[in-house]
């Protein structure tokens, strides 16, 4: 019940510390799933001193608060709407217009007749806001720099990453190093996103 790894046969990672390491903590907050080991002692003088929330903004904490609060999902005043959004999904019946007695010979209404497309637009715009949520701070800010949508692949991202170092590296504008910072920052981006789990391939 100690959390121990009795079978473990690492060795504390704490230096001058040769104690069995049988007791795990996250390596960061953005890679939770890798481990660093510990003896009992270090591990938890490790955790004492480990904060998840060390590089976000009082407002990015405010945010996720407010977002745990009601499980990650979008929520509607009662006063206002009850369910969500009229359009936002097609109707359960597909071809809806049909019970109000329209034919359509020539296919022009199709499924997608009933379905308000500025609705699927916004919604798919909280979706991205969700997703940037929930992910860490060097990597919303990556996200950021590179200009792209957090929902797309890493292929995509790898993309945008391409175009900007072309376009701000110094062999591209004559030589001038006017644009190195960012160039810099760019490349900072990338390799916070490159090797993330937070992103589909």
């Amino acid at each position: 019940m100690s959390g121990a790894f009795e079978a473990s046969d690492r060795v504390c990672e704490h230096k001058n510390c040769d104690s069995p390491g049988a007791y795990r903590a996250p390596l960061a907050a953005d890679r939770l799933d890798e481990f660093r080991w510990f003896c009992l002692d270090h591990v938890r003088e490790y955790n004492r001193s480990w904060n998840f929330y060390q590089d976000w903004s009082d407002e990015d904490v405010e945010a996720q608060i407010r977002s745990d609060g009601v499980w990650d999902r979008p929520t509607w005043s009662f006063r206002d709407q009850t369910k969500s959004p009229v359009g936002m999904h097609p109707h359960q019946e597909g071809n809806a217009w049909r019970r109000f007695g329209f034919q359509d010979p020539m296919s022009v209404l199709g499924d997608n007749a009933t379905i308000n497309p500025a609705a699927r637009e916004q919604e798919k715009q909280t979706s991205a806001a969700r997703r940037m949520r929930r992910l860490p701070a060097n990597e919303r800010r990556a996200i950021g720099v590179l200009g792209v949508d957090p929902g797309v692949p890493k292929t995509e991202m790898r993309k945008a990453f391409r175009a900007l170092v072309k376009s701000l590296h110094p062999d591209m504008n004559d030589g001038s190093r006017d644009e190195e910072a960012r160039l810099t920052e760019v490349l900072w981006a990338w390799e916070q996103i490159k090797d993330s789990r937070n992103f589909s391939a």
